[in-house]
């Protein structure tokens, strides 16, 4: 798996837009049990689409999300898949 995590302990997650960064780190570290160094939000802005069918031109929108990047102290690291 390349990436974040391979090289900077970093990992992203799709949150609330109403979430902020003290609410993101306790989330993580009580779900992951691992120990959150820094926590960085952006908000990835809406997007026009527009498809082309038999109808004519479809027009629509992707709705804006927010996004966290996490750091987890180093040596750590979070397994996606040990709950499947």
């Amino acid at each position: 798996m390349n990436g974040l995590s391979d090289k900077q302990n970093r990992y992203g997650f799709v949150v609330s837009k109403d979430a902020n960064k003290i609410e993101i780190k306790k989330a993580v570290e009580k779900l992951y049990n691992v120990k959150v160094v820094s926590v960085n939000t952006l908000i990835a802005p809406a997007k026009r689409k527009s498809r082309y069918t038999k109808a004519g031109i479809i027009n629509g929108r992707v709705p804006s999300y927010k996004k966290a990047l996490v750091t987890v102290a180093a040596g750590e690291k979070i397994d996606f898949y040990s709950n499947i």
